[in-house]
C-alpha cells in the first residue's frame, strides 16, 4: 500500500519548529509590577495580566533564618488567585519578593554562614515549589548599611549578599530540573551610590536575571525635590537621579540588559516655606502623604488649587498649591514615556513599578505598554 506523501513545505515547517526557540510573549522588555499581599487579600481581580510580564508578590518574611509566609492564610489565597491570572496571560510569571522595608531586619543573620544560607535558600525555593510559582526576588533593605531602625547589618553582609544569590540560584536550578521550566532570581536594590559601594553587584549579577532599581524615594533631600526624576534638576542640588543610579550599577558590573528601571505609581508630599512660589527647591517644613497616581490625576492635577509643572531638565512632574504650600512629586504619563525611552535607548531589561494598587485605573501601566516594545 502506498504511503501518502507529505508536501515539502509542510515537512520544512515541521523541521523548523523543532529548532526554533519558543515564541516570546507579547513584550520584549519586562514589565514587572509589585502586588502587595502584606495588607491581606490582594485585589487580583483588578490586575490587567496581559499588560505585565512578571508580578512580584510583596512580601515574604525572614524569620529564624528562613523565608516564611507572614500571613499564610491570605498569602496562600493570593497565590492561587495570582496563578489564575495565567489563564489571561500564559506567559505571566509570579515571583515571591522576600523582605521589603519592614521585613529586612533578619537578612544579615539568615545569610551569615554557609549553613544558614543553604537553609534560607531551601526555604525560599520550597515556597516556590509548594505553590507552583516562578521564582524569587530579594528586597533586602539594606546589606551592610542601615535600613529601618533596629535592622541588623554588619560588614560581612557585602560578601554574604553575593553568596546568598549563589545559594538561591543553586536551589532554583535543582527545582528547574524537576519542573522543566526556567525559574527567576531577581533583586530590588536601593537607588543610592551607598548601596552600590556596600555590595558586589558585578559578582552578584551572574546569578540574577534582573536587578530592579528602586529609582524612587531617593533624590530630594532637605529641600522639596523630585523623588523619582530621570535626570538631576537644575532647581536644586540633587544627590542622584534614575540616570545616575543606572550608571552606578552598570559601572559596578551589571549589564544594562539586566537593569530594570523603577517607576513610582505614587507621589510623595511636603509642606514648604510660605514664601515658595512653585515649591521645587524650597525648604521643607514637614512631609505629607502624596497619594497614588489615580488619585492625583483624577482629583488634584490642576484642581483644588494645585497646578501641575514639568521639570524639562529632570523629566519629572510635580504639583504645587500656593495657598496651602503643599508640594507633591510623582511620575505621570509624560515622565514615564521619557523613562521608557531611556530604557530602550540603553537596552535595559525593562521597567518595574511600586505598586499596582496605587494606579488602579492603569494610567501609567497603559503608558508603559504604549511605549515599550
Amino acid at each position: 500500500m502506498f504511503k501518502k506523501l507529505i508536501p515539502l513545505c509542510v515537512l520544512a515547517a515541521f523541521c523548523m519548529s523543532l529548532t526554533e526557540p519558543p515564541a516570546k510573549g507579547k513584550h520584549q522588555k519586562v514589565i514587572i509590577g509589585y502586588v502587595g499581599g502584606y495588607k491581606g487579600l490582594a485585589n487580583t481581580y483588578n490586575i490587567a495580566a496581559e499588560k505585565l510580564t512578571h508580578i512580584n508578590y510583596a512580601f515574604v518574611n525572614v524569620q529564624h533564618n528562613r523565608a516564611v509566609l507572614g500571613n499564610e492564610a491570605t498569602d496562600t489565597v493570593n497565590f492561587r488567585h495570582l496563578n489564575a491570572l495565567k489563564e489571561k496571560n500564559p506567559a505571566l510569571k509570579i515571583i515571591i519578593s522576600i523582605g521589603g522595608w519592614a521585613w529586612s531586619e533578619n537578612f544579615s543573620d539568615a545569610v551569615l554562614t554557609d549553613t544558614s544560607r543553604t537553609a534560607f535558600a531551601t526555604s525560599a525555593v520550597d515556597i516556590v515549589r509548594k505553590y507552583k510559582l516562578d521564582g524569587v526576588d530579594i528586597d533586602w533593605e539594606y546589606p551592610a548599611i542601615p535600613g529601618e531602625e533596629g535592622n541588623i547589618f554588619r560588614p560581612e553582609d557585602t560578601q554574604n549578599y553575593t553568596l546568598m544569590f549563589q545559594a538561591l540560584r543553586s536551589s532554583l536550578d535543582t527545582l528547574e530540573k524537576a519542573v522543566g521550566k526556567h525559574l527567576y532570581l531577581t533583586c530590588a536594590v536601593g537607588g543610592s551610590k551607598d548601596f552600590v559601594d556596600h555590595t558586589e553587584m558585578g559578582k552578584a549579577a551572574q546569578y540574577l536575571d534582573y536587578v530592579n532599581l528602586m529609582t524612587y524615594d531617593n533624590y530630594g533631600g532637605p529641600v522639596a525635590g523630585h523623588h523619582t526624576s530621570l535626570y538631576a534638576s537644575k532647581a536644586y542640588a540633587a544627590h542622584g537621579s534614575a540616570d545616575s543610579t543606572v550608571q552606578w550599577f552598570h559601572a559596578a558590573g551589571v549589564p544594562y540588559s539586566k537593569l530594570v528601571m523603577g517607576i513610582a505609581f505614587y507621589g510623595r508630599g511636603a509642606i514648604v516655606a510660605d514664601t515658595s512660589k512653585r515649591g521645587l527647591g524650597d525648604a521643607v517644613i514637614k512631609t505629607t502623604h502624596g497619594g497614588g497616581y489615580t488619585f492625583l490625576k483624577d482629583s488634584l492635577v490642576n484642581k483644588k488649587g494645585f497646578q501641575e509643572f514639568h521639570d524639562e531638565t529632570a523629566k519629572a512632574a510635580y504639583l504645587f498649591n500656593p495657598t496651602t504650600h503643599v508640594f507633591i512629586t510623582y511620575d505621570d504619563e509624560w515622565s514615564v514615556k521619557n523613562k521608557c525611552a531611556y530604557v530602550i535607548s540603553h537596552n535595559m531589561g525593562g521597567v518595574m513599578f511600586w505598586e499596582y494598587d496605587s494606579d488602579l485605573k492603569q494610567y501609567l501601566l497603559d503608558q508603559i505598554n504604549k511605549t515599550l516594545p
